[in-house]
């Protein structure tokens, strides 16, 4: 099986010369915050590694979640739908028999689970709408910025925002009906993971029969030269199976999948309270989880050490491939549409208990219940969010 693939709207899709000065400068700061990270702990640096190499993946194969999705509502291409399904049927098997040990070593292991909730639903809705109008997903919002988009910047200032607004308003949802978290793996073991994948196997020839009857057109498919392991493009293909593999590292490193908004979560909060915030007038960031890491810095942070290793594998990426520039946003109405969606998306991936990421991809993997509501809602989302993006953005 094979699928085409096609870099994200907003990178010029030819290469140009290697930029090596660049290049040798992004490499020089990895090395140096590998090194200084290596003084905390093995597992800081990794997972800062580890981030690199998402950002590598996700820009060189031109990974994308929102730019799939909104090609399957607007051209009926599924290229970009095929290859998430081969993403989580891999990382599914990855992941399960190290979830069912339940341990590694003497590190504890635990899968993206979280309730079943009437929350999580809406969320995932919200989420939906705003990575359309956002022009990005969480990810996505960090590799277009590693890049050089200035306009992916207004967002993820707006994704901070929205993040931190949940948190200081989250009892507001608890109300709402949840169910606890369900997980397939285990409550059937290895017949519930045969189960999902069974699912998605269904999913995949769904599609690839989609594909087949409306006889979408072709995506330009990248020459296949031994360079492009440096310089890119790659297949999407690819794409899926170096995101699989690095969604496993993390786990084994970090002992939880990947994750991507509790690092805007807590970047939001200590921006607020650098501005005068008081903390002790919230009940998530006075005690607990949100006041430990309140206290701590960021270079401390699991999920904020995988996030900059993103952006910075991203821009190294493009330099490899003779692209890295800076482009500011298009228009008024994208600056609009950015705040707007950034922060619909930072407030729903809170109340969905995770992005497109830690819900959908780490759910998912995780044989979580809640990542397979998570897609299915934020798929509705994005039907609107398509509509309101031409109305705002002609586009």
């Amino acid at each position: 099986m094979t699928f085409n693939s096609t870099h994200s709207p907003n990178l010029h899709p030819s290469m140009g010369r290697p930029q090596g000065k660049v290049v040798l400068s992004f490499l020089m700061i990895t090395l140096g915050i590998t090194v200084y990270l290596l003084s905390i702990s093995w597992r800081h640096s990794s997972l800062f590694l580890i981030g690199a190499g998402f950002g590598i993946t996700l820009y060189h194969a031109g990974f994308g979640f929102a730019s799939a999705y909104r090609k399957w509502f607007r051209q009926g291409e599924v290229d970009g739908m095929l290859a998430q399904v081969l993403m989580l049927s891999i990382a599914t098997l990855l992941f399960a028999p190290f979830l069912l040990h339940g341990t590694l070593g003497a590190s504890p292991l635990r899968g993206a689970l979280a309730p079943v909730a009437v929350q999580g639903a809406i969320g995932a809705f919200l989420f939906g709408v705003g990575m359309q109008l956002g022009s990005g997903c969480a990810c996505g919002t960090l590799y277009t910025i590693g890049a050089g988009s200035m306009g992916m910047g207004i967002t993820l200032a707006s994704f901070m925002a929205g993040s931190f607004w949940e948190s200081v308003t989250s009892s507001l949802w608890q109300s709402l009906p949840r169910h606890a978290p369900i997980s397939l793996l285990n409550s059937f073991g290895w017949y519930g993971v045969l189960l999902q994948l069974s699912l998605l196997a269904l999913l995949g020839w769904v599609l690839w029969r989609y594909k087949s009857l409306t006889r979408s057109a072709a995506v330009v498919k990248p020459p296949s030269q031994p360079l492009n392991l440096i310089h890119g493009p790659w297949s999407l293909v690819g794409g899926a199976i170096g995101l699989a593999l690095l969604n496993w590292l993390t786990l084994l490193v970090a002992g939880r999948p990947w994750g991507v908004t509790w690092g805007f979560t807590l970047w939001g909060a200590k921006l607020a309270q650098s501005l005068g915030w008081n903390p002790s007038t919230s009940e998530f960031w006075s005690q607990g989880v949100g006041a430990e890491a309140l206290k701590n810095s960021i270079w401390s942070d699991f999920t904020s050490l995988t996030n900059l290793g993103v952006i910075l594998g991203a821009a190294m990426a493009a330099a490899l491939a003779g692209r890295l520039s800076l482009r500011p946003p298009i228009s008024v109405a994208a600056v609009g549409a950015a705040l707007l969606g950034g922060g619909m998306m930072g407030y729903g991936a809170r109340l969905a208990f995770g992005c497109n990421v830690g819900a959908y991809f780490g759910g998912i993997a995780s044989t979580s219940l809640h990542g397979w509501l998570w897609i299915f809602f934020a798929l509705l989302g994005t039907g609107v969010g398509v509509r309101l993006r031409r109305l705002i953005m002609n586009d």
